[in-house]
């Protein structure tokens, strides 16, 4: 009964130490060198670049048993997290049961379990498989007609300011990682354009000295519903930040807890000072022409693109394994974790929310462990997760969670599912 561990990053860490916790054995592999996924800084799959540090603070993000250091600056930058998540895997004694160098060329069912050929030429049969693959790594690029005389490069290749020496430059998207590479070209580059499409709510990092987030994660008897708590907050940051639209950005059409924020008070500093020219979307390339929707037209020396990644699974040849919706690109999962049937199958960090952190990850990772160490010991508690699981499947979707139907409220989805584990245990 050996179960197997997709990805060795933050979800895939805490899948093998829930799984290793409740006496299952477990095997993972990892196409890098080391854990970490994202945040192996260098690494070909990586998306991290130079500048990047963390959008929540260190106490919202860390695993609730393994803290950051009290020393560590509020928000750290990527050579610090990895210091972390590699201080984590040997704190739980993890490394022993990853294989390194080796990613996962296919999965097929086989009887009750799954059949895993592995790139080094190997293949195994397990009970289960935890897919914690990451979904930053096929990156997401725009069509647009015409054709540009220069680099166009993805975000994902992005690593250094290096390359916007001298350089016009047109950074697309308006993401936190497109604020972040706004920031870093403007010191570099001769001239700096931004194009937007839509709107987003901007958040500080720091209010009164302290990380911002860290208030809304205190101790709370009762949540007070998502739309109420936008209700009562939008003001408050359009008062303490500034609204969006005052400094040229579109005004934003959804409430502030539907989407992941933008938590850079730099770049509306930036904007503020004129170092930025803000665009309409990306009509056509001519050459070195860039033309925006609104007839707009401006000469660029690079384009690059913070245009968001696709969901992959290049392992998994049949989709419908994980109730893939191809209308947004994603599968359907009961609390972002469990298909609709109980084929072995579970996800771990495929979810977007300001505020989820790694002890969200972990708490999925707990759950699914919990459910397979309930299926032998209390079955009774399983059946009832597999019937709230059947009951949720047969309600139409939401489309509330999101481009891909992934963000979630991080308070109520945390409770929900620190409930389910308690059920389960």
């Amino acid at each position: 009964m050996t179960f197997l561990v997709i990805g060795a990053g933050p979800a895939g860490l805490a899948a093998i130490q829930s799984l290793k916790v409740v006496g299952h054995a477990v095997e993972a592999v990892e196409q890098n060198a080391d854990v970490g996924g994202q945040w192996l800084y260098g690494a070909a799959p990586s998306a991290v670049y130079a500048s990047t540090h963390l959008i929540s603070s260190k106490r919202t993000t860390a695993f609730a048993d393994f803290p950051m250091p009290e020393d560590w600056p509020a928000y750290p930058g990527h050579r610090q997290v990895l210091d972390y998540l590699q201080s984590y895997a040997r704190h739980f004694d993890l490394y022993p049961l990853i294989r390194f160098n080796t990613g996962v060329r296919s999965l097929t069912r086989q009887g009750s379990g799954w059949h895993a050929a592995f790139s080094d030429g190997t293949s195994a049969d397990y009970a289960g498989v935890i897919i914690a693959n990451g979904h930053l790594s096929d990156p997401l690029i725009p069509k647009t007609s015409g054709t540009f005389d220069g680099p166009v490069m993805h975000a994902k290749d992005y690593k250094t300011a290096d390359i916007f020496a001298g350089q016009r430059v047109l950074v697309v998207g308006m993401g936190n990682t497109g604020c972040d590479i706004v920031v870093d070209a403007v010191h570099r580059a001769d001239k700096v354009l931004w194009s937007v499409r839509g709107g987003n709510h901007f958040v500080p990092k720091f209010l009164a000295g302290k990380p911002a987030d860290e208030g809304n994660h205190k101790p709370k008897r009762f949540i007070i519903p998502k739309n109420l708590r936008s209700k009562l907050h939008e003001p408050i940051l359009r008062f303490i930040v500034g609204a969006p639209e005052r400094f040229g950005l579109p005004k934003p059409q959804h409430r502030l807890y539907d989407r992941t924020p933008i938590v850079n008070s730099l770049v509306l500093q930036h904007l503020g000072q004129g170092d930025v020219g803000l665009r309409k979307p990306v009509r056509e390339f001519n050459g070195k022409l860039v033309v925006f929707a609104d007839g707009r037209c401006d000469e660029v020396d690079l384009v690059l693109l913070a245009t968001g990644y696709r969901i992959t699974f290049p392992f998994l040849g049949d989709l419908r394994a994980l109730d893939w919706q191809d209308a947004i690109g994603a599968p359907r999962l009961f609390m972002n974790v469990f298909p609709s049937e109980d084929n072995g199958l579970y996800v771990a960090g495929l979810l977007e929310g300001a505020g989820v952190g790694w002890e969200g990850r972990a708490l999925q990772a707990r759950v699914i462990a919990a459910y397979l160490a309930a299926k032998a010991a209390r079955p009774d508690a399983a059946a009832a997760l597999r019937q709230e699981i059947t009951q949720w499947f047969a309600q139409p979707p939401r489309r509330d969670g999101g481009e891909h139907g992934l963000f979630v409220d991080f308070l109520t989805y945390k409770r929900d599912l620190q409930r389910a584990l308690a059920r389960l245990s």
